[in-house]
Order: C-alpha cells, then sequence, then structure tokens
C-alpha cells in the first residue's frame, strides 16, 4: 500500500543519522511530511535535504533540537506548526548509551542518560500534545530497547533508562485514552541494530565491524543483526491509522531474544 501515512505531520528526533534518519525517510516514503530534529543540527538538515532531494522540496525540514531542554522542545514544536502546519505523530528516538556496572557508572553519567533517554519524552510529550490535539487522530511512538525488558549487569543506566521509557508510554496512553484525545502512544523495543552507533562499539573494542556483527547475531535466534529500516516499517505502523486500536503497547523487534 502506498501513501500509508498520507498527510500525517511528523516530528523525529535523534534524526541526524541512524534510525531517526530511517524513520524519517520511511514516513516521508508512505506520504507524510516530516521535522527531523537532532542536537546535531547540520545532520538534521543533511536527512532533511536528502529526503527533499528524492520526494520533493518541502517534504522533510530539519532543525537543531537538544531533546533535555524543555525551551528547545517549544521551538521544536513552533517549527512543527510553522513548516509542517501541525503535528500528528511524535517519534521520541533521540537516546544514548552509558556503560559501566552498578559500581562504576558514574552518577553523572546515570543523569545524563536519564536526561537524554527518559526526560525528553516527558518534555517532548507534554509540550507536543496540546498542538497533536488539534490536529488528532494522531500517534506518539517512543524509542525503547529491549535492554528495556531484559537486564544485563554491565548497564544499570541504559536498563533503567528505558524500561522507564517503556512505562512511562504506558501512562501517556492511558491519559490520552480518558481523555479521549484520539492520540496514541506506544513504545518500540529494538534489539541490536546495523546503526553507526555498533561503528563506534567495534572500534571501543578493537574489533573488525564485521567480526562485532556475526558475534552480535549469534545472541539471536534468528541469527542476524537488524537493519535500520526493520525498525523504521514498524514505526511507519505506528504512525499509520492501521493501529488505530493499539495504544499502550510494546512492539518487540529483538529477533525472538525475549521469547528465550
Amino acid at each position: 500500500m502506498a501513501g500509508r501515512v498520507a498527510g500525517k505531520l511528523a516530528l523525529v528526533t535523534g534524526a541526524a543519522q541512524g534510525l531517526g534518519a530511517a524513520h524519517s525517510r520511511r514516513l516521508a516514503e508512505e506520504g507524510a511530511r516530516v521535522l527531523c530534529t537532532d542536537i546535531n543540527g547540520e545532520g538534521a538538515e543533511a536527512t532533511a535535504a536528502a529526503i527533499n532531494a528524492d520526494l520533493g522540496d518541502g517534504t522533510a525540514y530539519g532543525i537543531q533540537h537538544d531533546v533535555t531542554d524543555p525551551a528547545a522542545w517549544e521551538a521544536a514544536v513552533d517549527a512543527a506548526r510553522e513548516n509542517l502546519g501541525g503535528l500528528n505523530v511524535l517519534v521520541n528516538n533521540a537516546g544514548i548509551g552509558v556503560g559501566g556496572n552498578i559500581e562504576t557508572c558514574t552518577f553523572e553519567d546515570w543523569q545524563k542518560c536519564f536526561s537524554v533517554n527518559v526526560d525528553s519524552i516527558f518534555h517532548g510529550c507534554q509540550k507536543a500534545l496540546p498542538l497533536m490535539r488539534e490536529h488528532a487522530p494522531g500517534s506518539i511512538i517512543n524509542i525503547s530497547s529491549i535492554a528495556g525488558l531484559i537486564a544485563s549487569d554491565t548497564m544499570p543506566a541504559y536498563n533503567a533508562s528505558k524500561a522507564a521509557v517503556w512505562m512511562l508510554s504506558k501512562s501517556i496512553a492511558l491519559h490520552c485514552a480518558k481523555n479521549n484525545m484520539q492520540i496514541r502512544c506506544n513504545s518500540v523495543h529494538p534489539t541490536f541494530v546495523d546503526t553507526p552507533i555498533l561503528d563506534g562499539t567495534a572500534k571501543h573494542h578493537n574489533l573488525d565491524k564485521g567480526v562485532l556483527l556475526d558475534k552480535l547475531a549469534r545472541q539471536i535466534p534468528l541469527k542476524f543483526v537488524g537493519e535500520p529500516n526493520d525498525i523504521a516499517n514498524a514505526v511507519l505502523y505506528l504512525a499509520s491509522d492501521e493501529s488505530r486500536f493499539m495504544t499502550g503497547a510494546e512492539l518487540k523487534l529483538d529477533g525472538g531474544i525475549s521469547a528465550m
């Protein structure tokens, strides 16, 4: 089906590269107009420019956006109003990983992880909902992680922050439903995906990228690492009216890991 999100007005955070860029392009390919935001403003603008080159000017816009800053969220919502004419899809994709176990993780890293991964969604939903209500029906899609459902001894900050995204999404969903906003909210939980983040991981562990991908694939029942569009296609479904009866749910894209 072409045009699965035709007429939708979407804001995607963390859109300079990786999953955010993939979400932005996939939504645009299916008819949405997209505001790409990122702390890396030039990267967000480059994502938008690449989409426009393929799909036509005015399909996408890019702005610099610090998702931890409430004032920056107000500016981003204003940019959606000005450039898109409104907002009815919010993809909270921006996030970071923090290493260190419970003894070695610093409190500063813990706070930074929660600020980017969780506080950003609190601020984003709070600032965006008034505009989204004007353009309902709508969908909020929060990118969590399988690490929000399955723990590891080496990343307590990441585990806890992504678990918070999972439960925060349910609370937002119930609030919107109770108030008859016609706005849904769901969380997405990917496992390993081949994005530039893995380039840094390979370098950190002094591994060839291919060796790292093979190592990660062995941990997945399906025996391969996901591609960005594997996640973007799920975001497309949640953004579309096809998922109109789905809210407060978690969508696992983990190759079977959580089934073990």
